[in-house]
């Protein structure tokens, strides 16, 4: 079928963004065209088929967009990388058009924003094109302590393109679509886990940015102190592009008022000697009930990444310690924030909406408990719970706890007593820690395991050291050429 959209002359299954673009310059294929393919391949993979479920939603004026952009850049040329390229966003980003923002949530299901989330925006003014929303683990997994990654009352279950295994969570629909090729890109959002986990789940590169790199306006939130959206790639190269295009400053967002990066362009910082004396601490003192499913650790896939990492001429640290690793964190900081961002966000809605607090959201699941609530709410109900949250002297101590135990005594610690440049972790385990910190950190494939599931690696660093880790990451990439697409022939 690639012949009916014009994409015989690529290799499309695994297309780059700057393959597409060169592509496109020659006019061997289209937006309008690439539009189409990416549509051919969503009805016939993810909603037949293989039945992947990662699409909750299209946008209707998707091929008028593209058509618009073909003849823009026929006229005046391209305006960035991202020129005529379509991108997939998870379902809790806003944007003013024909599609809702539900956050997989089935009260909401009816909600269209009055506005673009500032990454949007930042989108929209490359010539980026919104190509659909996807699904994702229901209100970013604050719904129900039970419920399935990748699982929402609107969507239903997102799976794994590779086979029957876990599928990552909360921003799984992104992470899927890119490894199925539904787009190259997408955007996905974290608190804690939800960029990296699907990413490394998948076999595709997911960066979890500082929080501030990228403006938290008009992402339905989770926390304050740690939500950020994040690009999600088949490659390192991609994501660089698409942080890039995400990141700026947004007077509406005071995280990002500290913000010295934006108009960066990371693809500067691709460099295949980036391993080459740079200074990389392996953390492998990680408990198995670190791990969500004692199947997502390799030994000897993470022993291979080493290696590699040692050949390539990286200078090695083994066990490095990190105090606060094993602290016992405390939850009543992302539980209070939840409380009061979200409702925050209801009582924003339009004054027609049935919901408004917690409380409305909790009732109203109730009265549709066939189709809200397949497993349960218990974490709304207890969230609902909290009383005058920001006013809480636990959630003002552990506010600034939590920095300096993840920080000072966490990755900074790590990064100063040894002299590095990065620490490497084993699939995602550091994620935690590093979202407490605001911290950025970078997922990459690091092989198959024998019974054909994901394997990866995260490098984290400290605030803003998205370069850096950028460098090592592609590094390592090139290396190794662990990418592969999924098989949908068997």
């Amino acid at each position: 079928m690639e012949h009916i959209f014009g994409l015989k002359k690529i290799n499309s299954e695994e297309a780059t963004i700057l393959e597409l673009q060169d592509a496109m310059d020659k006019w061997e294929v289209t937006s309008r065209e690439l539009v189409m393919y990416y549509m051919y391949r969503i009805a016939t993979i993810d909603q037949s088929g293989p039945m992947i479920n990662a699409i909750m939603e299209m946008n209707p004026d998707a091929i008028f967009i593209a058509e618009a952009l073909d003849q823009e850049r026929k006229l005046v040329g391209a305006r960035s990388p991202l020129h005529g390229v379509p991108v997939l966003l998870k379902g809790n980003i806003e944007t003013n058009d024909k599609m809702h923002t539900s956050a997989g949530a089935l009260a909401l299901e009816n909600h269209i924003s009055s506005r673009d989330a500032f990454l949007v925006q930042q989108l929209r003014n490359a010539g980026a094109i919104i190509l659909g929303k996807t699904n994702m683990t229901e209100w970013a997994n604050g719904m129900s302590s039970s419920m399935w990654a990748g699982y929402s009352s609107i969507g239903g279950q997102t799976k794994n393109p590779y086979g029957d295994f876990f599928t990552g969570g909360s921003s799984t629909g992104s992470a899927a679509s890119v490894a199925a090729n539904l787009s190259t890109i997408a955007v996905g959002t974290e608190t804690s886990g939800s960029i990296l986990s699907p990413a490394i789940q998948n076999a595709i590169v997911g960066i979890k940015p500082t929080v501030g790199l990228i403006s938290r306006l008009g992402i339905i939130p989770w926390t304050y102190s740690q939500d950020t959206a994040g690009p999600m790639a088949r490659t390192v190269t991609d994501a660089a592009i698409l942080l890039g295009a995400l990141a700026g400053k947004d007077e509406r967002d005071p995280a990002t008022w500290r913000n010295k990066h934006s108009n960066v362009d990371y693809t500067v910082f691709l460099d295949k000697d980036g391993l080459s004396n740079a200074t990389i601490g392996v953390f492998r003192n990680v408990p198995p009930e670190k791990y969500r499913d004692i199947g997502e650790y390799d030994e000897r896939l993470f022993n291979d990444a080493v290696a590699k990492l040692k050949d390539s001429g990286a200078i090695v640290i083994e066990d490095v310690e990190i105090p606060s690793f094993h602290k016992e964190w405390e939850y009543n900081k992302m539980n209070i924030e939840f409380k009061h961002s979200v409702e925050l966000y209801l009582q924003r809605l339009p004054a027609h909406f049935p919901i408004h607090t917690l409380n409305e959201l909790i009732e109203w699941n109730e009265q549709n408990t066939e189709n809200a609530l397949k497993y349960g709410q218990d974490s709304l109900k207890y969230r609902s719970i909290l009383d005058k949250p920001l006013k809480s002297p636990k959630y003002i101590l552990e506010s600034i706890t939590d920095l300096y135990y993840s920080q000072n005594r966490g990755i900074d610690y790590a990064l100063e007593k040894y002299g590095l440049d990065t620490i490497l972790f084993p699939s995602y385990v550091g994620a935690d820690i590093c979202a407490r910190a605001g911290y950025p950190s970078i997922a990459v494939p690091a092989g198959f395991q024998e019974n054909g599931r994901a394997f990866g690696i995260t490098f984290a660093g400290t605030a803003y050291s998205e370069p850096t880790l950028i460098r090592i990451a592609f590094a390592f990439e090139q290396k190794t050429k662990h990418r592969r697409m999924p098989n949908f022939k068997n």
